[in-house]
């Protein structure tokens, strides 16, 4: 028995020199175009959906667009998900909705397929996936009363920075995620012609941190100003200053269930299942 373990370390020790001597080949071969995605691009594709009884039109467009340095040069890509209805021509009274997941290092990915996007993810009753994954239609979503943007900070989905000598701290950190992210609402806002459209914010978790500090950021730096914010699942601190800051905008939502949708002011009576409208 001793010596079939003194072999057996041998034979490891041996194999792991061999393997420290000749090192896996370098690959040499650059990398797919398919595979890169540029940080100002777009797909697009036409869509229909069934909400309350109503056929809406849609266009889906999903691409990145740039963070801009001091010197107007790109540094980072920030992925997004637009959905726009297309029977509507004139956007001067159309709200746009401008999404945000938790995290911090979340996607949007769960406010569009699993609460107000057009499609959502096929779940258990516990909220689970159901496999083999699919989509259904969602009768609530919110898009025939508003247009909605799905946006992925930097690192989170498809957004990255556009080279690994871009530092970090310009993107990670409470002060920072708030400044770049109102930054690139603008260049979104002004690409989409959407700065006459009533214009809301809704976060999800830290999300809620985020478009409560986004809001403040968006009036002061970029001469935005809001019609709304929704929290979804707030964290307490975020709950308690929003309600005592913007009392006439908040708008708050305790679950998330399917179906189940809190609305803000100027739609409220539109929708079927409000928790909470102001009055």
């Amino acid at each position: 028995m001793t010596n079939r373990i003194t072999l057996l370390i041998l034979t490891l020790g041996i194999g792991f020199s061999a393997l420290a001597q000749n090192p896996a080949p370098k690959n040499d071969q650059p990398i797919s175009k398919s595979r890169i995605l540029k940080n100002d691009s777009a797909m697009v594709t036409k869509h229909t959906v069934t909400i309350k009884g109503q056929v809406i039109p849609y266009t889906a467009t999903a691409g990145s667009m740039p963070v801009w340095d001091e010197d107007g040069r790109p540094v980072a890509g920030v992925f997004y998900t637009y959905y726009e209805r297309d029977d509507i021509a004139d956007k001067t009274n159309r709200p746009l909705v401008i999404s945000f997941n938790g995290g911090p290092g979340t996607p949007s990915v769960w406010m569009e397929i699993g609460y107000t996007g057009p499609r959502l993810l096929n779940i258990d009753e516990e909220g689970y996936p159901v496999q083999p994954y699919g989509i259904h239609e969602n009768p609530n979503s919110i898009l025939d009363v508003a247009d909605i943007v799905y946006v992925d900070p930097v690192n989170t989905g498809f957004s990255r920075m556009v080279s690994k000598d871009i530092p970090g701290s310009k993107f990670f950190g409470v002060n920072e995620d708030i400044k770049y992210l109102a930054e690139w609402i603008n260049t979104f806002v002004t690409r989409k012609g959407r700065w006459a459209s009533p214009k809301f914010l809704i976060g999800e978790s830290y999300g809620t941190t985020r478009v409560s500090g986004l809001a403040l950021e968006l009036q002061n730096s970029q001469w935005m100003y809001l019609n709304g914010v929704v929290l979804v699942s707030p964290t307490n601190w975020v709950l308690t200053v929003a309600a005592r800051l913007m009392p006439h905008l908040l708008c708050l939502t305790m679950q998330q269930r399917p179906g189940i949708m809190v609305c803000w002011r100027p739609i409220c009576k539109q929708k079927m299942l409000p928790l909470y409208c102001p009055k």
